[in-house]
């Protein structure tokens, strides 16, 4: 997103076998005299007094579904690169470099190779791990009291007819039935288009290990609690009920509960959030992936995998420049943005989500991946960030926002590059994509 910034992992370390140090070279490849580094690389999931120097530095811990970043150490947001104890300054001049570290947990299941994440561009895939200790000095993290600093990543999913969606956090599925389909309004009656519906969920019981399930009914904001408690009870006891006649198999327990309006997942200041908050919650351990089948080996930019549209009169030509499946069920799709015209302009389709409220801050959401053949869409995945009243949500995807505002500014003939993650179906090998207000594209997986 920093065109004249160069970004190398130039060492990624296991210590201890439950430590990782990873170190960032840093290049200024252009003429700018006082390029910033500070606030490129770190970690816009943080407080904004806490987003320090290298905090955005971290791993993708595909197999627990986790975002790994810095740990944080008393009295420090991160236990990174730090100007004052590194003597690192602020900028890097052109034709110079800078190396930078950030120690942090080693990925589940000691692997070979990871994905390396920096706030700058997308994600690195497959960057070897070395067992060997790294050469420097850095910070032990086993030496003073470290908190861990983790983002859990929530894949969500929904059927084309918006009557279900599904979150995956690689532990849970987490199953929200729409209420507008599943009732008539005001009602705990199960309409005759419920069942079929249901099936899929119980399907997906059946397969799973799951001995106990939660069903949560929630309302919207209308109304009060003297109606929206019961009423989301009620949903929840018919819910239950329709799926125990379901269930092919013995030894599944129900625990249902109702909420009223006060588990929102969505802003209800839109009818759009409302809408998605009025649900039927059904919570399990997720089944085992099916077998995967073959990836496809097709190169996207021989596919002809393109599109064109106008900002303020300037052609802006897109192209996508990979799907590619990760470990752990996850997908990385990256695509190219170029203005074509010769003028500069403003390019601000990719953030114009339907579900844009659903994130802290705005990001190139504005994606969507579809199995037609299952009749299902997936949606950016989110990261999860826990705060003191709640939890926040970011997208698991370029930030267009903050630091990153000038992301949608365009220079006649620049291209940036920008990224999405998504939970893939198994067994697919070629998914329609459709980014932003460019035409559908069937892409195949990498």
């Amino acid at each position: 997103m920093t065109e004249n910034l160069k970004v190398e992992v130039v060492g990624l370390n296991r210590v201890k076998g439950k430590h990782l140090i990873a170190q960032i070279r840093l290049s200024n490849t252009g003429t700018e005299k006082h390029l910033s580094w500070a606030g490129e690389m770190g970690d816009r999931t943080r407080p904004l007094g806490e987003i320090k120097w290298a905090s955005g530095i971290g791993v993708l811990d595909a197999q627990a579904r986790t975002w790994l970043l810095p740990y944080k150490p008393v009295g420090s947001p991160c236990l990174c690169s730090d100007r004052d104890r590194d003597g690192l300054g602020r900028f890097i001049d052109p034709g110079r470099s800078i190396t930078v570290y950030a120690v942090l947990p080693a990925p589940s299941g000691n692997p070979a190779t990871t994905t390396v994440i920096t706030p700058v561009g997308p994600p690195m895939l497959n960057v070897p791990i070395s067992d060997e200790a790294p050469t420097g000095d850095f910070p032990d993290p086993d030496a003073d009291t470290v908190t861990l600093v983790t983002r859990r990543l929530i894949l969500p999913s929904e059927s084309l007819d918006k009557s279900e969606e599904t979150a995956d956090d690689g532990k849970d599925l987490q199953v929200n039935l729409s209420s507008d389909v599943l009732f008539a309004v005001d009602k705990a009656t199960l309409t005759l288009q419920a069942k079929s519906i249901m099936a899929r969920t119980a399907k997906l019981i059946d397969a799973s290990p799951a001995t106990v399930v939660t069903v949560a009914g929630h309302a919207d904001s209308s109304g009060n609690d003297a109606i929206n408690d019961p009423l989301s009870l009620h949903r929840a006891q018919a819910i239950q009920h329709a799926l125990s006649a379901l269930l092919s198999r013995d030894g599944v327990r129900f625990q249902t509960k109702g909420y009223g309006s006060r588990r929102p997942l969505y802003n209800n200041d839109s009818d759009e959030g409302k809408r998605r908050n009025r649900r039927v919650t059904v919570t399990f351990p997720k089944p085992q992936p099916a077998t995967q089948g073959p990836v496809a080996t097709t190169s996207p930019g021989a596919a002809g995998l393109t599109g064109t549209t106008k900002a303020d009169g300037q052609p802006i030509a897109m192209e996508v420049a990979g799907l590619r499946r990760l470990p752990g069920g996850l997908g990385l799709l990256t695509y190219k943005i170029t203005n074509k015209g010769s003028a500069e302009t403003w390019f601000r389709d990719l953030r114009h989500a339907q579900d844009w409220e659903a994130y802290k801050y705005q990001a190139a959401s504005n994606v969507r991946v579809t199995d037609v053949a299952a009749r299902r869409q997936y949606l950016p995945g989110r990261l999860e960030v826990p705060t003191d009243d709640g939890v926040d949500f970011y997208c698991a995807c370029t930030d267009v926002s903050g630091v990153r505002i000038s992301t949608e500014k365009f220079a006649p003939g620049q291209t940036r590059e920008f990224w999405n993650l998504f939970a893939l179906p198994d067994t697919a090998d070629t998914l329609k994509v459709k980014i932003g207000p460019f035409r559908d594209l069937h892409v195949p997986i990498q």
